[in-house]
């Protein structure tokens, strides 16, 4: 017997964040191209560095919004589980990108130290500024959607990243007018590289261990186990249990239980699924009932 997950909100809610996160992505999108040319200009390597954040962050923003968009589009014959999958294989192919962001950057970053690049302060603060703006702004919106939406909390997340890199930019301008002093600029541009590979790393981790069909990090099969065992009286084994995910707010699980003689099927069926749903929120299984040995064992 197999049941379908409710995770969903209401449309008009959804589209609601849909157009949230478009609207975030078109700005940290529109201002990382003008930080680009800011940084080329001033030949400031922090706002490059801050460019290929915000890139990254626009990525994120983007994995996002489709996402919404494809959780709306109803399970078919080729896809039964739907299109969930889709914003995990794109998150993947992201996060390696972002990876290969933050060597370009430490690269550049260490052939600024050997041979120093003169910086345009004033135009490296006045873009820096700009992208502060940008920043609050996106956050402003994001702020105002749904905060039980995980896809809506990791976007917020990304943006608080582009405003501690702005402050960082702003930061190296400021000491350039004040001081002159040239190497802050491409010590921050590491700073910001550093953040950018702490995210892609575990955009990496998270969307590799789920592609691979890994445990969820919070579900435990060996707790399962015990705890179906424990409060449903009429099991009397569980075994072949797996458990894997879409998403990482979508679990699903396959497991088979052997009953007690004379148990009633039906009951102890809606009892196991009881417990999953509330003990575990896993809320789509499937699961095979055994009245004598597993015939897989044989």
């Amino acid at each position: 017997m197999t049941t379908q997950t409710p995770h969903s909100h209401s449309h008009s809610h959804a589209h609601h964040d849909m157009q949230r996160l478009l609207w975030a992505m078109l700005l940290t999108l529109g201002f990382m191209v003008v930080e680009v040319f800011g940084g080329i200009l001033s030949g400031s390597l922090a706002l490059l560095a801050d460019a290929g954040h915000m890139l990254t962050d626009t990525a994120s923003l983007f994995i996002a919004w489709f996402a919404a968009r494809q959780a709306l589009r109803p399970a078919d014959t080729l896809r039964s589980y739907g299109y969930h999958r889709m914003q995990i294989l794109a998150a993947f192919i992201n996060g390696i990108a972002f990876i290969a962001i933050v060597l370009w950057i430490v690269v550049e970053a260490v052939n600024r130290f050997m041979s120093p690049v003169q910086v345009h302060g004033k135009m490296m603060i006045i873009v820096a500024i700009m992208g502060l703006l940008v920043n609050l702004l996106a956050f402003r919106l994001l702020h105002g959607g749904d905060h039980h939406n995980l896809n809506m909390r990791a976007a917020l997340l990304h943006v608080l990243g582009d405003l501690l890199g702005s402050v960082a930019a702003i930061l190296a301008a400021g000491i350039i007018i004040a001081t002159g002093w040239m190497p802050i600029d491409p010590l921050l541009s590491i700073l910001v590289a550093l953040l950018i590979l702490r995210s892609a790393w575990q955009v990496v981790r998270q969307s590799g261990h789920i592609l691979l069909e890994g445990t969820p990090e919070d579900l435990d099969a060996v707790l399962i186990r015990e705890t179906l065992m424990q409060d449903v009286a009429a099991v009397r084994d569980v075994h072949h249990i797996h458990i894997w995910s879409l998403t990482p707010t979508f679990p699903l699980l396959t497991l088979h239980v052997n009953l007690e003689e004379g148990a009633d099927y039906v009951q102890a069926l809606q009892q196991i699924k009881q417990v999953l749903v509330k003990r575990f929120n896993i809320q789509h299984s499937t699961v095979q009932v055994e009245l004598e040995h597993c015939i897989d064992h044989h």
